[in-house]
């Protein structure tokens, strides 16, 4: 299925999403305020001061996510303590729903999106009465289809993030979609490892899902930095998500891959400068050009004393600078044309010195 440029763009609140639009930038606060609902708020107003236009947390019981016995992934190992398991990091991790109502209230007043990735259907059916303008698929339920058509139903768009996914497993997570009458999708290559790998991260993958499925796609980045996400908007991608927290030495899981707050901004601040910098593909000079232009390129000029009535030879004009006379170019048109009056040496050639 080649891209669909009309259906591939979703409404998230009053902003339009997908390729053609543009970025859009979503501040990943995900668990990274460690449970506590006052450094959650605090990471709502650093997203806010970066200038992104969203900002996500994740909502989850922890009992409805992971088994007693479920082991924690390497990079959680190395960052959380080696003995707790999944469930009781989860614990530790966990806002109450009364927490995310605030924060959805003070995300309002203060003019930012807020978006949080359920993953249990008690949490998405919370997030949807809150409510959410859309809904954040975590890459590990892609293959959760009972979980994503209960969301799909909600009606609300969809972020869907592809890490650890075959092709093949994407499609038949948006033919469930689908299926449950929701049309409503961009979707994220991801790699899932925090940090990620920048080799890892196979960003032409984006082209491949927007071919392949005629949505737009966009970039979940869990790599160390902003240069990839800067390459993934050169790309065309439509969303980027990044995660952020208030400092990288914080104890918890994802600190580590996480941006401090100044490098949000710079990654904001980059992402609209290469939107500026794509341009609409016409090539042409801009005002700015103009004054170095002038200097810059050539005229056709005298190379010694030319007396009047004097016919142009290829011997009497020399290609010098400034660029504010007549084309190096029109020499052939100038040749053989007599001058008007005397012209001295190292005059900038025009028209009107010539019959």
């Amino acid at each position: 299925m080649a891209f669909d440029a009309e259906h591939g763009t979703i409404s998230i609140g009053e902003r339009r999403v997908g390729r053609g639009e543009p970025c859009f930038i979503i501040g990943e606060a995900g668990v990274n305020h460690n449970g506590s609902f006052e450094l959650a708020r605090e990471l709502v107003d650093i997203a806010i001061d970066a200038g992104c236009d969203a900002v996500k947390f994740q909502t989850f019981k922890p009992e409805k996510v992971c088994s007693p016995l479920a082991p924690k992934a390497q990079y959680q190992l190395e960052t959380t303590a080696a003995e707790e398991s999944q469930l009781e990091m989860g614990r530790k991790l966990e806002l109450p729903f009364d927490a995310f109502r605030d924060l959805h209230r003070y995300c309002t007043d203060k003019g930012i999106t807020f978006l949080s990735t359920p993953f249990d259907y008690e949490s998405a059916d919370f997030l949807a009465d809150l409510p959410v303008p859309a809904f954040k698929i975590p890459s590990g339920e892609i293959t959760n289809l009972f979980f994503l058509e209960h969301i799909a139903r909600k009606g609300r768009p969809l972020i869907v993030s592809t890490g650890m996914a075959t092709l093949e497993e994407v499609r038949i997570a948006i033919e469930a979609i689908r299926a449950a009458g929701n049309q409503q999708m961009v979707l994220l290559q991801c790699v899932s490892n925090y940090p990620a790998d920048p080799s890892s991260m196979n960003l032409r993958a984006m082209h491949t899902l927007e071919e392949a499925f005629g949505l737009s796609a966009g970039l979940s980045d869990h790599t160390v930095g902003t240069e990839i996400a800067f390459a993934a908007v050169a790309l065309g991608g439509c969303v980027i998500e990044k995660h952020f927290t208030l400092s990288r030495e914080l104890p918890g899981p994802d600190h580590h891959a996480s941006l401090e707050p100044h490098d949000l901004r710079k990654l904001v601040q980059g992402i609209r400068n290469i939107e500026a910098a794509l341009g609409d593909g016409i090539k042409r000079p801009v005002a700015e050009e103009m004054d170095t232009a002038a200097v810059a390129r050539r005229s056709l000029v005298a190379a010694a004393f030319i007396p009047a009535g004097a016919a142009l030879t290829v011997e009497l004009l020399d290609i010098l600078r400034p660029g504010t006379g007549l084309s190096p170019a029109m020499r052939p048109q100038v040749l053989g044309r007599r001058a008007r009056h005397d012209i001295e040496a190292g005059t900038v050639l025009s028209l009107d010195m010539l019959a």
